[in-house]
């Protein structure tokens, strides 16, 4: 098949763009066509690219790669609507060119509105898959809704990454929408995850922490990471803590550590996933790796990294990792903003061996048996492929009247 992705952000630096990357990758190899528009001069191997140069780019709450991008929510009718135009136009000259016969559309907020314009113009189907932060945007920001409600009205499918995200949808526009609504998870590739003993010691070598015990975070610096909290349990936790990630919360971040005198908080900075050997080196360096996000995290693909590379996780019980995580069993939760909670669990699995190894096999083992890429993939292939019902044919086979 053809599919056409529709991406509004770089296709490094978050969750969303490491989910389009890896589908579209398993899709390629499958033999389907792929082709993505994004402001993204960077090439997918396989992947077919249309790049939107947009005069200011946009985000939800915050981009590594895009550190002075303006919020969407903080932007003036003009700006928001250079980028939909742009994104149009784009999309329009892609279709045109690629003849795809299915659209993906990644986040609910303009993108919904420019699937449904190509299908008034050319007649393709589309399907659109939320990860939540998308949503979170829209609650405060509403100026795309009546767009959004056109297209969830003709749209083929809707996905969400968790049953959190998908029932914030529903809420957010309609439990009419149910029946063609489907959690589709995010997955991470096995392969990325074989220690990578050279990088290791690099990592080991450059910060100073060779035979220490080591526990991670990796993600945006924002404020709903709730990455505070984990510094300020630094002081109680029997390891060194390193951060890998930008944003917006770093400087903070130092203030607070230098005015608390922390001495076992390395901030590393921004690590692309484009130097995936280092990127992952990090998560199999871990003993430990801490989520201590304070908002309903959609699905934390961080989480799922660090589960298949066998760090045992601490996390907030928020959001959309209630589906992954069993406490005790293969991970463990905490309540947000406690950094006492965070140290006392933490300390738990760094001095004992034993419930650490434990952890460590049944994290894996929960990625392998459910959110590999080839298993996620296959899910959307389903999808894809009831576009070659009729209408009538589709409705009744997604509201469960007949089977296919």
């Amino acid at each position: 098949m053809r599919i056409l992705f529709l991406y509004p952000f770089p296709l490094w630096g978050n969750g969303s763009g490491s989910f389009l990357r890896e589908l579209a990758w398993e899709l390629v190899n499958r033999n389907h066509k792929i082709a993505v528009v994004a402001p993204d001069k960077r090439k997918l191997t396989g992947v077919k690219h249309y790049v939107v140069n947009s005069s200011q780019n946009g985000v939800f709450t915050g981009h590594p790669e895009w550190p002075k991008a303006k919020r969407f929510s903080d932007m003036n009718g003009k700006e928001l609507g250079d980028i939909y135009v742009k994104y149009l136009q784009v999309s329009i000259d892609a279709v045109s060119d690629f003849n795809p016969e299915i659209i993906h559309v990644f986040h609910t907020a303009f993108l919904p509105g420019v699937a449904r314009v190509l299908k008034i113009l050319f007649g393709i189907k589309f399907i659109i898959t939320t990860h939540g932060s998308d949503l979170e945007y829209l609650a405060t920001d509403r100026r795309f809704i009546g767009l959004i409600n056109d297209a969830n009205r003709v749209v083929r499918y809707i996905t969400a990454v968790s049953e959190f995200t998908k029932q914030n949808y529903l809420d957010m526009f309609g439990i009419n929408l149910k029946y063609k609504t489907k959690v589709i998870m995010g997955g991470v590739k096995i392969s990325d995850y074989k220690k990578n003993e050279q990088k290791i010691k690099e990592i080991n070598k450059k910060y100073n922490i060779d035979g220490k015990k080591v526990v991670l975070f990796t993600g945006r610096l924002t404020e709903n990471k709730g990455v505070k909290y984990l510094v300020n349990a630094a002081k109680y936790i029997k390891g060194t803590i390193l951060i890998v990630g930008g944003g917006s919360e770093k400087e903070n971040l130092e203030k607070l550590i230098k005015s608390e005198n922390i001495k076992n908080v390395i901030l590393i900075g921004y690590v692309s996933p484009e130097k995936s050997d280092l990127f992952h080196a990090f998560y199999e360096r871990a003993d430990v790796y801490v989520s201590p996000s304070v908002w309903e995290e959609p699905l934390g693909l961080t989480i799922l990294e660090a589960m298949a590379a066998g760090t045992p996780v601490v996390a907030t019980k928020k959001g959309g990792i209630v589906s992954v995580i069993k406490d005790g069993e293969n991970g463990f939760f905490i309540r947000a903003r406690n950094s006492k909670q965070i140290a006392e669990t933490v300390n738990r699995l760094l001095l004992n061996d034993e419930l650490r190894e434990k952890i460590s096999k049944n994290a894996a083992k929960t990625i392998l048996d459910n959110f590999t890429w080839e298993k996620i993939a296959t899910q959307f292939e389903d999808i894809y492929k009831k576009f070659t019902y009729s209408t009538n044919e589709y409705n009744k086979i997604v509201k469960g009247m007949i089977k296919t």
